[in-house]
């Protein structure tokens, strides 16, 4: 992993820490992924680094979704998900996450992201995850264990774009997502506009 660049927003605004990493095949050194990812500090900004551009968020097509997919969570997802060795108390203790501003204890956002990869995967790959090629987005706000995510997707060629939020809330969770796929003449038809 290495750190692709850092961006101070200012003291009481926190940081942006862009990171890098790459994987490879150990036998033969081929490149199989690229994986970058954005970390805010809260708290952490002031300490006088350049303060910007951002990348530009992915658009999402100004029309209705083309599909759209409700998953709902279990209220106990975010203690499965500590089992994948994630020590944070943000996800399990509600006094940790009271003290850090929030109702509840909240999912793991990799736990909302994975349910938004669901439903691309079930939507456009009829779950055949060798056709997902990169993913992009950004999170928004937080999931409360419990709560139904619905995913809408808009399909250009290759290019899924999708933005989740909960209905519970009305409350956009991931947004200006983008997912390139792989074999487009094998993709089935996406189902109506409804809820599935």
């Amino acid at each position: 992993t290495r750190v692709a660049n850092i961006l101070d927003k200012g003291a009481d605004k926190g940081a942006l820490l862009y990171q890098e990493r790459t994987l490879k095949d150990k036998a033969t050194g081929e490149l199989l992924a690229t994986l970058t990812s954005t970390t805010f500090a809260r708290g952490n900004g002031g300490f006088g680094g350049v303060s910007g551009p951002q990348p530009e968020p992915h658009r999402l097509p100004e029309r209705e979704p083309d599909a759209v997919c409700d998953l709902r969570t279990l209220p106990q997802q975010a203690l499965i998900y500590r089992l994948s060795g994630d020590p944070n108390p943000l996800h399990a203790d509600p006094k940790t996450a009271e003290h850090a501003g929030f109702k509840a204890p909240i999912l793991h956002g990799l736990c909302t992201l994975g349910v938004a990869g669901h439903a691309v995967l079930r939507t456009y790959c009829g779950y055949d995850a060798k056709r997902f090629k990169s993913l992009k987005l950004r999170f928004a706000s937080p999931v409360y264990p419990g709560e139904t995510i619905r995913t809408e997707m808009w399909q250009d060629g290759d290019e899924i774009s999708f933005r989740s939020k909960v209905l519970e809330r009305d409350t956009v969770v991931l947004n200006n997502g983008l997912v390139q796929v792989g074999e487009p003449d094998a993709w089935p038809a996406p189902p109506g506009s409804g809820p599935s």
